[in-house]
């Protein structure tokens, strides 16, 4: 007896606002797929798709190529990537009690990348470019932040030799 109330009460608030009155919806048309016939008229489409449709419309479907040129984005980019050669905006550490710098090589980073020098004292290292880079001694360690392209020598002593590598900022 409860369910037929409901359906009853549920059909007489339909009929009341109208919906029952409505008549029913018929589908959009449809893109066809890339693989299809470059067109298709509306007589190949369901009956119920027709209805919708002019018979003399002829449906296109879209390109499936392709763009040849990537999107733009917003605003450029206002540092370009590095070449293959040259690493990213990483971080590259020297322990001076297990590492020999004459061992290191010369470096190619991205703007943003960090040289790490463990086991040092303070005003021990030098760079040659002071704008190019931002420096920070604390406890032992030093760490030059790359900040701005260009091309920096740095010079650690060890064992009484100053030892000078080159880096190479994009």
């Amino acid at each position: 007896m409860r369910g037929r109330l409901t359906t009853g009460v549920l059909a007489a608030s339909l009929a009341a606002a109208g919906c029952a009155a409505e008549p029913p919806v018929s589908p959009l048309p449809i893109e066809a797929p890339s693989s299809a016939a470059p067109s298709l008229t509306a007589s190949a489409l369901p009956p119920a798709t027709r209805s919708a449709i002019p018979s003399a419309t002829p449906l296109r479907p879209t390109p499936s190529r392709p763009s040849k040129r990537p999107p733009r984005t917003g605003r450029p980019s206002r540092t370009p990537s590095p070449p293959p050669s040259c690493e990213g905006a990483v971080v590259h550490t020297i322990d001076l009690t297990t590492d020999e710098l004459a061992l290191v090589p010369a470096l190619c980073v991205a703007a943003g990348a960090v040289l790490r020098i463990e086991h040092i004292g303070p005003g021990e290292v030098t760079t040659d470019a002071p704008g190019l880079v931002a420096q920070h001694y604390e406890a032992g360690v030093v760490e030059i932040r790359f900040v701005r392209p260009g091309t920096v020598v740095v010079t650690i002593p060890q064992q009484g030799d100053s030892h000078d590598i080159p880096v190479v900022v994009r």
